[in-house]
């Protein structure tokens, strides 16, 4: 109901923006020299995904999910994510399926049968079939499920389907990366130097001179400087096609004019709420948000509706409240004394077309009914009994660990027809409730820390912006959309007018979030249009409750950066490489005496022992590999010149290499490695090194 009276309120600015629309479309179409659209989603390897079966995937799977989740609807960045998703999806099947065919790897028929009918079929499999009797896997209900396959709903057959396509390509990757794992091999010679590395150690005595202790005045950076180190690193920064911008959002808030008539309106909603015979109806039907039907305690609402409600008669309406840009209000429907906390044990007698059953289970609700009526008259009389009849007839897949004791749990965690038959039977009894699982034959174990708790009808209505509020707000959006021509006019008039500017420093084609931005992709879908270039002011976006306005600052283009490009970022580690050679230079004049260098250069003479090639860092310094890599090649007794490291410049005195020596069998060694690549290949190393190798254009942008 409000949304539909916000798009009433609304109608006007609605049919100027629609029609600008239009207008902008059909001279588009006739201003371009060739309006001809790409229609593929992307490629990969040059296998085209088109638009069509990405958008098929793609419901397919907001289908799957809104069913796993029990909902309606997802969010839209729930769509967001499982479009990525879906597009990861599809690029790995592509890629995927370049590699089995040319290593030959297939599923046959005859495995497949295996997999899901033979003696130890796929964990899945095992997983679905599990006979509640003895719970194990049951090979004969997968055999009678088959048999029954086209007398299943088609949803049914089709989870199936997807469940046999899961399985074949899952078996597909264990061969694959089984194939990948076994082919690692160290051999003899390899071992022995890896073992050396490990367990050969060094003595070293050595003077450190940090950069951070030479003032930056004592050196001259060049662009020389600069070149070399881009030079030696610019494989480091290879990048995306990306934008940087700037951006002001205006927040679309009710005005005083606008919460005047909303409280209007909830005080008729409260005259009709006292007056309805079908509080719960009304309040369903009146509210923008959902609300608690639970049984609460005092404290668990809104504070001036919660006295109101734990201090007045069943039948009482609050005044409406005011709280986050809305007017909520409660009826009063019921007050008792329950228990905060309830155990109680259950067998749970399933039938076909009950919520998440066992696909084995294929009795009647009337035969459930009969059976569960049946078992509860026998506990009544024989209460003993409970575990064996548990273990033999419960549905529930927990009955073999918890022979159907459920524990303690707190009122309202269980399903409500659940909750409410063990609230209302007494500790030791028994009694039968039906829920959307099925038949619960319940037993009453426990009941403790009662307290006063209420059920109310809440009704929450939002406060909308009305029509001329939206047309100000916008108003003052185009003003700067309008006046900007450029950066530089763009943020004087943002500080003219006080509007907060915001940095977006970096973003690429498929980046969805933008901070302070609701549904932010219609910003990055402009910023990466053709002919949006550096200093291009937008339009007003309008993103579901504000308009914001942006400015490209920066494009970034997908490759290696120019030397301009990163000089900012590279700084401080060019700033340390002439720092480092400085060092060098006052170190070298002392021929290797460590102890002249230390008071030279106010440093300290440090020893380290055991150091070995593997390790990375020095203590106190952190990573110096180049220097740890030295020390290995030097000989016994020697001193290096200066090494220039990380964080500062050494000269290291080598006393001895202690060696490892030789191992009779090397086995045992090698397997920690042979261990930690198959790791790696459980990990996905492989496939990441393939997509990285790939050819992946994707032209979802043009679409989303």
């Amino acid at each position: 109901m409000a949304a539909i009276g916000s798009i009433r309120k609304h109608s006007t600015l609605l049919v100027i923006v629609i029609g600008g629309a239009l207008v902008a479309f059909i001279l588009g179409d006739f201003l371009k020299k060739n309006n001809r659209r790409d229609v593929n989603a992307g490629k990969v390897n040059g296998v085209e995904i088109t638009i069509m079966e990405f958008n098929k995937k793609l419901d397919e799977n907001i289908a799957s999910t809104k069913q796993q989740q029990h909902v309606k609807s997802l969010s839209t960045n729930e769509t967001f994510r499982i479009r990525q998703q879906t597009w990861d999806q599809m690029v790995r099947k592509i890629l995927m399926d370049e590699q089995y065919k040319d290593l030959g790897i297939t599923v046959t028929a005859d495995e497949m049968f295996n997999l899901i009918q033979g003696p130890n079929p796929h964990p899945l499999i095992k997983q679905y079939f599990v006979n509640p009797k003895t719970g194990r896997y049951d090979r004969n209900l997968v055999i009678r499920y088959l048999q029954n396959f086209n007398r299943l709903p088609e949803a049914a057959q089709q989870q199936w389907i997807n469940l046999e396509n899961y399985i074949k390509a899952d078996q597909m990757r264990q061969k694959y990366n089984a194939l990948i794992s076994e082919s690692y091999y160290v051999p003899k010679a390899l071992a022995q130097e890896l073992y050396n590395e490990q367990n050969t150690t060094a003595g070293i005595d050595y003077v450190a001179a940090r950069y951070s202790n030479v003032p930056d005045s004592k050196i001259t950076v060049t662009d020389a400087d600069y070149q070399r180190y881009y030079n030696a690193h610019k494989q480091e920064f290879k990048q995306k096609n990306g934008r940087a911008i700037e951006y002001v959002a205006f927040n679309v808030l009710p005005s005083k004019t606008d919460i005047a008539k909303a409280r209007k309106e909830a005080i008729a909603t409260k005259i009709d709420f006292e007056a309805t015979s079908n509080p719960n109806q009304f309040a369903h039907a009146n509210t923008d948000h959902p609300y608690d039907t639970s049984w609460l305690k005092e404290g668990q609402l809104p504070p001036p509706i919660d006295s109101i409600m734990f201090h007045s008669k069943v039948g009482t309406v609050s005044n409406p409240v005011m709280r986050n840009n809305t007017f909520m209000m409660a009826r009063l429907l019921k007050v008792a004394v329950r228990p905060d906390s309830m155990r109680a044990s259950h067998i749970l007698i399933s039938f076909k077309g009950a919520m998440r059953v066992n696909p084995s289970v294929t009795r009647t609700k009337e035969e459930a009914k009969k059976l569960a009526d049946s078992l509860y008259n026998v506990l009544r009389r024989n209460p003993a009994k409970f575990k064996m009849l548990a273990d033999k007839y419960s549905n529930d897949g927990s009955v073999t660990a918890n022979h159907g004791n459920l524990g303690w749990f707190r009122d309202g965690r269980m399903v409500p027809a659940f909750n409410e038959a063990v609230v209302n039977t007494k500790v030791g009894h028994f009694t039968v409730a039906e829920s959307p699982f099925g038949f619960h034959v319940i037993k009453v174990t426990g009941k403790k820390d009662f307290s006063r708790k209420v059920k109310v009808a809440m009704i929450t209505q939002d406060i909308i912006a009305s029509n001329a509020t939206y047309q100000n707000v916008f108003a003052k959006a185009s003003k700067i959309a309008s006046e900007a021509h450029n950066q530089k006019t763009f943020e004087s008039i943002a500080k003219k007018d006080h509007l907060q500017l915001r940095v977006m420093p970096r973003m690429d084609e498929s980046t969805y979030y933008i901070p302070g931005l609701e549904n932010a992709r219609s910003v990055v879908r402009w910023a990466f249009k053709s002919g949006t270039d550096v200093g291009t002011v937008s339009n007003v976006f309008d993103l579901e409750g504000q308009y914001a306005v942006a400015v490209i600052t920066n494009e970034f283009e997908a490759g290696i950066p120019s030397l301009e490009e990163v000089k900012n970022e590279i700084k401080p580690f060019v700033i340390n490489q002439v720092k480092g050679r400085y060092l060098a230079k006052k170190m070298k004049a002392f021929k290797g005496n460590l102890t002249k260098i230390a008071v030279a250069l106010n440093s300290q003479k440090q020893s380290m022992n055991n150091l070995t090639f593997n390790t990375r860092n020095i203590v106190g310094f952190g990573m110096e590999d180049k220097v740890i890599g030295t020390i290995f090649g030097m000989k016994d007794g020697s001193t290096s010149q200066p090494l220039v490291g990380n964080a500062a410049t050494f000269v290291v005195k080598l006393d001895a290499l202690q060696k490892a020596g030789k191992l009779p069998d090397y086995n045992a060694f090698v397997s920690s490695y042979q261990n930690a690549f198959k790791q790696r290949v459980q990990q996905d190393y492989p496939y990441v090194a393939i997509k990285n190798a790939a050819d992946i254009v994707d032209n979802r942008i043009t679409f989303y």
